[in-house]
């Protein structure tokens, strides 16, 4: 079993809502290195994971687990709050021991910059194929400090997740040089090792974690993840359903995005029905927004937005409208979004109540989803963060 880096990295960069299109032996990292991000105190908060994985052959159970928890950990994520304000939220995504990518860069490809698009980080994370080859555990920790565009606050939490079962001290780069750059950058690392907790501990993962100021887990990587179906589900899945025809796609990529929406829907529901709801809930929540190919999301960002469309980029179901007939439209398309998303955000919290009863007398989760997701809540009360349903 090959070693999988999970760096986390939740980030809304704005200008990096562009698709990514880096491919299979392209450099890692191939975006041009980012400076610190810089945000003023009236800005909200950010909270940013950036999760690398490995491709090596047999990893497919991990994989597996990331795309079965992505919707979970977003709705983690989603709960926090930072005096009284809902935290931006950036993933960034790499992947590495793959034996398609050069030699040169390390066996290693930035997948997504840090975005808060998380259709695009759904997409990625559905093409990702294992193919043997080397893990370099300190290599891809340095890629993710020194490429990803990190926030310079105090107040924002950084982490970086990394996964695997192969000893944390492969390749030339020190993963304890890597992990001291990102200490001094406020980013926490946090380990993951598949497999036996003290074959973890001998083989380094333990020590990078200590190093990272973060926490070291174990887990089983072939495990399956648990879905709980609740009576909530059905009248959920509608919502959303409904929900999806509340888009209007605009510009260039708009129908493709769109496209791409469903798309992800379709990928969610392949796992089980249950986890195509949990991903239905994270779009009834402000960070899931696309106004880069959304025209209702567009104008509530913008006012002025149909203003700036040329004829060309306005959507085909509003071309030949006049601009009054326009706005009528999207506002009536926005009004049906916000109840569509507040009835599935208070069916939500009914639904979880419901999987925590299910759920009260079993053992701890022993998966990638429950690792993250605990790290995160822990680190967010120490940082002055509050977790409200």
């Amino acid at each position: 079993m090959r070693t999988i880096l999970l760096a986390g990295v939740l980030l809304l960069s704005s200008g990096l809502f562009a698709r990514c299109s880096a491919k299979p032996g392209s450099a890692a990292g191939a975006a041009d290195p980012q400076t610190e991000h810089k945000v003023s105190d009236a800005d909200n908060t950010r909270v940013q994971v950036a999760l690398l994985l490995d491709t090596s052959n047999s990893m497919d159970g991990l994989i597996d687990q990331a795309k079965s928890r992505l919707w979970n950990i977003v709705n983690t994520l989603t709960t926090l709050k930072y005096k009284g304000k809902a935290p931006v939220v950036e993933i960034a995504l790499y992947e590495y021991g793959n034996d398609g990518l050069p030699a040169e860069e390390n066996y290693i490809r930035q997948v997504t910059p840090l975005t808060s698009d998380l259709d695009l980080i759904s997409e990625k994370l559905f093409a990702l194929r294992t193919n043997g080859g080397n893990e370099y555990c300190g290599a891809v920790i340095g890629q993710a400090v020194k490429k990803l565009r990190w926030s310079g606050r105090a107040a924002d939490m950084k982490l970086i997740y990394i996964a695997g079962n192969e000893p944390f001290n492969q390749g030339s780069i020190s993963y304890k040089e890597m992990i001291s750059d990102a200490i001094t950058r406020d980013i926490y690392v946090n380990t993951i090792f598949c497999g036996n907790r003290e074959e973890g501990i001998d083989t380094w993962w333990k020590d990078g974690a200590e190093k990272g100021k973060g926490k070291y887990f174990n887990i089983d990587p072939d495990r399956k993840v648990r879905f709980v179906e609740t009576p909530y589900d059905k009248r959920i899945e509608a919502c959303n359903e409904k929900m999806n025809r509340t888009y209007i796609g605009y510009g260039a990529a708009g129908a493709a995005r769109k496209s791409s929406q469903a798309q992800q829907d379709a990928n969610a529901r392949t796992l089980s029905a249950a986890n195509y709801t949990e991903r239905a809930v994270s779009k009834s929540k402000a960070m899931y927004k696309n106004a880069e190919w959304d025209i209702v999301d567009k104008v509530k960002d913008d006012k002025r937005a149909l203003d700036k469309l040329s004829q060309e980029e306005m959507p085909q179901e509003l071309k030949g409208k006049s601009k009054a007939e326009a706005a009528t439209i999207i506002a009536a398309k926005a009004k049906e979004r916000d109840e569509l998303q507040k009835e599935i955000a208070a069916l939500g919290k009914e639904r979880q109540a419901y999987i925590d009863k299910a759920l009260e007398k079993e053992s701890g989760e022993d998966d990638l989803g429950a690792a993250i997701n605990n790290t995160i809540l822990e680190l967010a009360r120490t940082k002055g963060y509050v977790a409200a349903q």
